[in-house]
Order: C-alpha cells, then structure tokens, then sequence
C-alpha cells in the first residue's frame, strides 16, 4: 500500500493514515503551538512561520525535519508511526515534510497559533485538507 493511499485511504479518520499521524505527531508535540515551538527551537523558526503565516509555505527538506523533530524528544514517535504505516523513518518524514506545512497552515487559518495551544488536535479540522493537496 502506498503512502499516498494510506493518506487517501481513511478519509481523515485516523488509524494508519499519513494524514492521521500527521495529527497524531502535531497532539503528541503539544498541539500546534508545541510544534511550532518545538521547530523553532530547532532551527527552522522562518519556515514554520511561514506555515502560520498566510503567506506560501517555506519547504522544509525531511532531513531538517528529522533532526528538529529528533532533537525535540520525538525520535520515538517517529519511529512509531514510520511501524504503524510500514514504511522506514526516512520514507514517513519525505511524506511528513510535504504534509506537515499544510496542516499546519489549515489549523492557523487567521495566521496564528491557536490561543488554547495544546489539546487534542480534531481531525475533522484535517478532513478537507486531502481533497485540497491532491483533489
């Protein structure tokens, strides 16, 4: 099964879909404001900006992902999810660096980091973002 369907494939429920470890890892981060700090910590505070920002989104490469979200104490998670949809950690952070500066941009759409900043993050708030990357 390829990632694209596991993306496609539950419809933004959760389970083993990209879309829902996407979540999953921005909840398991703290929420958008966790992640968001989380990345600036480590070196990529223009490029998350950008995802807040309602401008276009900076690309962020998986290897900087990878080291930002390493070194944020999220390796395991990481290796985790990479299990859950089968593939290797290098594969989920190629899907991870092109899924991530889109949800992050659908869940500020005002340009801002929610004021709650952790909490669950509600999937149904992802649902549409599929249809939107490869409607």
């Amino acid at each position: 099964m390829s990632l694209l369907g596991d993306l496609l494939g539950s419809g933004g429920q959760g389970g083993g879909s990209l879309l829902g470890m996407a979540a999953e890892l921005i909840q398991r981060a703290g929420g958008v404001q966790g992640l968001v700090a989380l990345l600036q910590q480590h070196g990529l505070g223009d490029v998350v900006q950008s995802w807040v920002g309602t401008g276009a989104n900076q690309p962020v490469s998986p290897g900087q992902l990878g080291q930002a979200l390493g070194g944020g104490g999220l390796g395991g998670v990481l290796q985790e999810m990479a299990g859950k949809l089968g593939v290797d950690q290098g594969q989920l952070l190629g899907q991870l660096s092109q899924v991530l500066p889109h949800a992050v941009d659908h869940l500020t759409p005002d340009g801002q980091v929610p004021a709650d900043g952790g909490g669950a993050v509600d999937l149904s708030a992802l649902s549409g973002l599929a249809g939107k990357l490869f409607g």
